[in-house]
């Protein structure tokens, strides 16, 4: 199957197909430019009237008009068909890049957790760069070299047969020399279309890490690490020039033999009488009219080669299937209890992260995940937010499995506040809305983020919602995240809360403002929450403790004290044994 796909152009154009290709404008682009092909047939014909008529004194004065009207009539028409045709490459590059970017805003997170974005962005911008180079260069150029050729070969059959004969000779020969050259450049484009993809994955997760990199002194590793992907990429850019090194000059070699043998046979056949200078000259250029376009359909395979390569990256990422849900039930799920029943889950066959966890939530309770960590609480998470599907067992509100929900509507009733809160470049105000379509009111955002805390830092700056937060928020403090992120939850107002330890990694000054903000933020709403310490869990409705992948304890605070060990010890080394006894 692999062998036959390789070689066979049917994904290629079913892509292309699947772009809904502006029929109109190719069409008229193609007449176009084979107009251009028959009025440039019709020059050497017009030059061998003048050659011919080079003898009698007077010269006609038509002819040469005519020769005038068919150059300019040939170059008006020539540049409007080039426009056309690169204007239709431009709008199924631009199909295509929205197809990709709609299928890769809702890839499963699985995909990325395989995948370097930036090797998609490669993909994205310059795979379909080099179709959108087939489709509006070389494309035409071929449909337009065959006609040329055809044409120009009957001309010449009806001219004189035996110099025609004489000269096809070498059009073998050069095919000959060009197949292999261009199955070596498929090779090497595929190459370096790789090679550009990883290269760029690489310089985008070194420039977006930009501080961990500094901080580590990691500059030489990553100048090396750079350079030597800059030098891969060079090797093949190296290897590309050099068989377009050999196609150039041994076309220039073929075309130069042909031409002296023409000119020779030609000139014997002028001396006797059997063939006017005029013909001669037709013929010549006639010959160039069969050899350039030769020419061109080497680039024209090699280059389709390449697209070829292209459109296979592009095709596999069209393939992946969709994040499930993308369609399903629209239901409110306030007041709804949250049953987790029996659920598995492994990243890969050989390494289970969640064995058989069941328990259920509560309209309106606060649930905490508490246990040493690589435990599991993160991936359980993940599946509240579907980010990954249970490889066993379900997840339901009320009676209803999640999955059945489309992932809009259950995204949209969740809240989510995590550890490191996740900022885009933008606007605080952008950042608090983000995601929603609607345009909110600046007093509803002043609210939000009064009810968040966060009222009084965005109104010392001086620009206000309209701050820019930088790359990942980075001009921001941790605390002002955080704050930004439970405004953004406030916002939208959620049915249930998910908090991945939003406060541990703040100072206790912006610690309790944060908790004070989050306390306020769960009343009333179903709160997942996973602890890393216990303070902050102590008055949760039920903890639910898990150890590699297992639950091993469900309770209150006061309930796992007495009866799960491990507890006990974590509740010990972090409260000291005083707080345990009076916390409920």
């Amino acid at each position: 199957m692999e062998k036959q796909q390789k070689n066979s152009l049917k994904p290629f154009i079913t892509l292309i197909l699947s772009t809904k290709i502006p029929k109109l404008a190719l069409t008229i682009g193609l007449l176009a430019s084979v107009i251009t092909t028959l009025v440039g047939l019709s020059i050497p014909l017009l030059t061998r009237e003048l050659v011919d008529g080079f003898a009698v004194s007077s010269l006609s004065i038509n002819l040469i008009i005519v020769i005038g009207v068919v150059f300019i009539a040939q170059a008006l028409i020539d540049g409007y068909s080039t426009y056309l045709l690169a204007a239709v490459g431009q709008q199924i590059v631009a199909r295509m890049r929205e197809q990709m970017w709609l299928k890769l805003t809702r890839l499963p997170v699985s995909y990325f957790d395989k995948k370097q974005s930036g090797e998609s962005v490669s993909r994205l911008v310059n795979d379909t760069g080099i179709v959108k180079d087939l489709i509006s260069q070389h494309f035409p150029q071929f449909i337009t070299g065959i006609i040329s050729i055809i044409g120009a070969i009957i001309i010449l059959f009806i001219m004189d047969w035996k110099m025609t004969l004489l000269m096809l000779i070498s059009v073998p020969i050069t095919m000959a020399f060009m197949m292999p050259l261009g199955g070596k450049m498929a090779k090497i484009s595929r190459g370096l279309q790789d090679e550009t993809a990883t290269f760029s994955g690489n310089i985008q997760q070194t420039l977006s890490e930009i501080r961990l990199m500094k901080s580590s002194n990691a500059e030489q590793v990553e100048e090396t690490k750079g350079i030597s992907g800059i030098n891969n990429l060079l090797s093949y850019g190296l290897r590309e020039a050099r068989i377009f090194a050999l196609i150039g000059p041994l076309m220039y070699f073929v075309i130069m033999v042909v031409v002296v043998v023409i000119i020779g046979y030609g000139g014997i056949r002028v001396a006797d009488g059997t063939l006017s200078t005029g013909s001669l000259v037709a013929f010549l250029l006639y010959l160039f009219q069969i050899i350039m376009p030769v020419t061109m359909f080497a680039m024209f395979f090699a280059q389709l080669q390449k697209a070829k390569g292209a459109t296979e990256r592009i095709i596999e990422i069209l393939d992946v299937s969709l994040e499930e849900g993308q369609d399903g039930l629209e239901i409110d799920i306030t007041n709804e209890p949250v049953h987790v029943i029996d659920v598995s889950f492994a990243y890969s066959e050989e390494e289970p992260v969640l064995k058989g966890v069941s328990f259920e939530a509560q309209p309106g309770e606060m649930i905490a995940f508490a246990g040493p960590s690589g435990g599991g609480k993160t991936t359980m998470f993940g599946l509240l937010e579907r980010f990954y599907h249970p490889t066993a067992g379900e997840i339901r509100i009320g009676h209803t499995p999640i999955n059945d929900l489309s992932l809009a509507s259950w995204r949209s009733q969740i809240g989510y506040v995590s550890q490191d809160s996740a900022m885009m470049a933008g606007t605080i105000r952008e950042n608090i809305c983000y995601g929603l379509k609607e345009k909110i009111a600046d007093e509803r955002l002043w609210e939000v983020a009064r009810m968040a805390y966060a009222d009084q830092f965005i109104q010392s700056f001086p620009k206000g919602l309209d701050t820019e937060v930088g790359e990942r928020g980075v001009k921001l403090s941790g605390g002002q995240r955080q704050r930004i992120a439970i405004a953004r939850a406030f916002l939208r107002d959620p049915k249930i809360l998910m908090m991945d330890e939003a406060t541990a990694s703040l100072d206790s000054q912006s610690e309790s403002v944060v908790q004070q903000a989050l306390t306020r933020l769960m009343k009333g709403r179903t709160t997942f929450v996973i602890a890393h310490r216990l303070s902050t869990i102590v008055d949760a409705d039920k903890i639910i403790f898990i150890e590699k992948g297992e639950v091993t304890g469900i309770g209150t605070h006061h309930e796992l004290t007495q009866s799960h060990d491990l507890y006990r010890k974590f509740a010990k080394q972090q409260l000291g044994s005083g707080e345990t006894l009076h916390s409920h």
